[in-house]
């Protein structure tokens, strides 16, 4: 009764005061909730150092990735590549390739098979560029790559791209605007690429690019900032980088950074490629790679290792981060897939590349148990079934992204050498940074083994998550390829 005695007094005009303040602070409170909505929403953060150090890269072969092999099949993809702790995916070569000497297999070219049908069947090398500046219509358009970087992007992943500045195919354009760009012979023809012994490479599909000529040095720069600069990319892996001039480098990856952050990593294994802060950031541990397949093959043991790894402090600045592959491409198409070559020594391998100092790399079609060589020319088809090594990327992944102790970036953990009574088969490290540790021990041959460790404490198996409990120098027995991933 009070409260209508109360509305009766008010008067019009009060009424319409009351209202519009009533209005105006709804307006405030629904500002307010929505300015602090978009605080909530994390921003992508660019490329940096402490990103890199605990990241997983992905190599992404569009063409084989799906029977469709486009941008989107793969992009649909993406979400479940953050349960494999990728952070960094990198996409071989997106652009178009050249018609023009196309390969077949071998040295033969599609232009030497008669039959229609069959030439059909050949794709082209993903090396042999026809246009920088434009994407391969069989992949999609330019509209679904910037929808695959989003994508990437929205799920706290970067994307490189391939890129391939030695050389290009015969279709582009530079052939015919500007020969004066490309290597030529004692005849002032254009020649493919050439190995320092003046012998060529076999490369007959690419024509050889003249780092001489500094405007095709220019003209290449200003392709590259397209990428980053339009298309938002965060970064290249640059293929046969150690055959294009080291003063190229320190010219044009300053050049790009200005314009971004971007992660660079070399298809090559030169230390002067990573020296100081200004260039490459990563390259591959080509060495490394061999001397686990002969780990795998019996060929080598663990001195072999030891003298790997002693030679990395020699060669490489403190902040040098080397890739850690058991498979990639031109392994796969190459050499054989990963069992092909590594055989009941995969898994011991495959955990090896993630607990050494350095990043770890994943190949299309290896986290689904792939087991065949993909066609380097044509189109094939990768598995699409998560199976057992699904499951060990999903926990090793993990643990590389969560761990300190497994960091590889600028500031790697510490990687320490523990000596076994049986070193020569017998491989045992320890990693530490601040309070965080892990130790890896493996049999690294094909036969039984029985030896003592000295380690004491209490662990936790990081595969299974039990305890365990080691005493100095007890003796262990591990079988053929057995391994252990302790953490502390």
């Amino acid at each position: 009764m009070k409260h209508f005695k109360f509305m009766k007094s008010i008067t019009p005009v009060v009424l319409f005061l009351l209202l519009v303040i009533v209005g105006a602070c709804k307006e405030k409170e629904a500002a307010n909730a929505s300015e602090a909505t978009m605080e909530e929403e994390p921003e992508f953060t660019p490329i940096n150092d402490s990103i890199v150090a605990n990241a997983v890269i992905y190599e992404a072969n569009i063409r084989q990735f799906s029977p469709e092999g486009t941008f989107d099949a793969f992009t649909a993809k993406i979400p479940e590549l953050k349960d494999l702790g990728v952070k960094i995916i990198w996409l071989m070569p997106i652009h178009p390739i050249s018609m023009e000497k196309r390969k077949a297999e071998g040295d033969l070219l599609v232009a030497d098979i008669e039959d229609p049908e069959e030439r059909k069947k050949y794709l082209g090398s993903p090396y042999a560029v026809a246009n920088y500046n434009e994407v391969n219509p069989d992949f999609g358009t330019k509209e679904d790559f910037s929808e695959l970087v989003n994508i990437a992007h929205e799920n706290g992943m970067y994307v490189i791209i391939d890129w391939v500045p030695n050389h290009t195919g015969w279709d582009h354009v530079w052939i015919t605007e500007h020969p004066d760009y490309y290597t030529k012979n004692e005849k002032g023809e254009i020649t493919d690429p050439i190995q320092d012994n003046g012998e060529p490479w076999g490369w007959t599909d690419v024509a050889d690019l003249n780092y001489d000529n500094p405007e095709m040095r220019k003209a290449m720069i200003d392709e590259m900032m397209y990428w980053v600069a339009e298309q938002d990319i965060d970064g290249f892996r640059c293929d046969v980088a150690h055959g294009v001039p080291l003063d190229f480098w320190q010219t044009a990856i300053p050049a790009l950074r200005e314009k971004k952050d971007i992660f660079m990593l070399a298809e090559a294994e030169i230390p002067a490629l990573m020296q100081g802060d200004s260039l490459f950031d990563m390259s591959y541990a080509w060495e490394g790679h061999h001397v686990l397949n002969e780990l795998a093959q019996g060929k080598k043991n663990v001195k072999d290792f030891d003298r790997y790894m002693d030679s990395l402090t020699v060669k490489m600045e403190a902040n040098d981060i080397l890739m850690n592959f058991v498979t990639n491409h031109d392994e796969n198409a190459w050499a054989g897939p990963l069992r092909e070559r590594m055989g009941e020594a995969s898994e011991t391998m495959t955990a090896l590349t993630y607990t050494l100092p350095g990043m770890p790399l994943i190949y299309s079609g290896q986290e689904y148990d792939l087991n065949k060589r993909l066609s380097f020319f044509g189109k094939d088809t990768i598995p699409n079934t998560k199976g057992m090594t699904w499951l060990l990327l999903n926990k090793l992944g993990n643990l590389k992204n969560t761990l300190p102790a497994l960091e590889g970036g600028k500031e790697p953990a510490s990687y320490e050498r523990i000596a076994t009574s049986l070193d020569e088969n017998v491989l045992a490290f320890r990693r530490k940074k601040g309070n965080s540790e892990l130790i890896y021990v493996a049999n690294v041959s094909e036969n039984p083994v029985t030896f003592t460790l000295p380690v004491s404490g209490e662990f936790t198996n990081a595969m299974d998550k039990g305890t365990v409990n080691l005493l100095d120098n007890q003796e262990h027995s591990f079988a053929p390829w057995e391994y252990l991933i302790l953490t502390k």
